[in-house]
């Protein structure tokens, strides 16, 4: 937190701001311990996406479906090249006793670490704790990280509702195409459906070249094509 000071004419005005990550930062490196070893972040990532997602607290129903759907998840995140890695504020011991209980209940193994952060300096260094929701647990929240370590998706969900994690891998899918083609992903868009040629791509011959299946103009911002092959 900083705070900014002004005196006049004896009033005093605090100005307060909250350093939070923004969509394009550069993720912050970090060291704890984790249910698996100790993880240095960048290191874990080694040039990986990731997908780094915090819950309220072990042993908690909507977060153990969470968390096995997650391990369920696994081919679908290792073919995309993400790396996922939970977090709360829970301790090493109370992590793998729940692993346990996930994959009992999920039919599932958990195959990739949480973070036990009690002293709470990746949830801070993260803004994963909302004072307002609770000044000690981790609300439910989510960062896609690219393998340049740069912020690509930041998602907040109540407490009370678990995550859509078919939706992460729609936006992975959605991330990984856009960054290599100069087109965006409609809404509802799945793997495979027609995408919008970017508005700002105007020259006609560019534009053969890079979608030599045709577009059809709905408006001259609103331009489909079919989805160019990936690399």
């Amino acid at each position: 937190m900083l705070h900014i000071e002004f005196i006049q004419d004896h009033y005093t005005i605090f100005l307060g701001f909250i350093m939070t990550l923004r969509l394009g930062d550069i993720a912050p490196n970090f060291q704890q311990e984790s249910s698996v070893s100790h993880i240095d972040f960048y290191s874990f990532l080694d040039g990986h996406w990731g997908v780094l997602f915090s819950h309220p607290a072990d042993f908690t129903p909507v977060c153990t479906t969470e968390l096995g759907f997650t391990a369920k998840l696994s081919e679908e995140f290792s073919k995309r090249g993400v790396k996922a890695i939970a977090l709360s504020v829970d301790d090493v011991e109370s992590h793998k006793n729940w692993i346990q209980d996930i994959n009992e209940t999920q039919n599932t193994t958990v195959n990739f670490p949480i973070i036990a952060d009690k002293d709470h300096k990746v949830s801070e260094l993260y803004g994963f704790i909302h004072p307002n929701a609770s000044e000690t647990l981790t609300v439910r929240s989510l960062i896609i990280i690219d393998p340049n370590k740069k912020v690509r998706l930041i998602i907040t969900y109540p407490a009370s509702t678990g995550r859509n994690f078919n939706e992460i891998l729609r936006v992975i899918d959605s991330l990984q195409l856009t960054d290599h083609h100069k087109v965006a992903t409609p809404a509802n868009w799945q793997q495979g459906e027609d995408v919008v040629i970017i508005p700002s791509l105007k020259d006609e011959d560019e534009i053969k070249q890079r979608f030599p299946k045709g577009y059809k103009a709905v408006k001259p911002y609103l331009r489909f094509t079919p989805q160019p092959e990936q690399d």
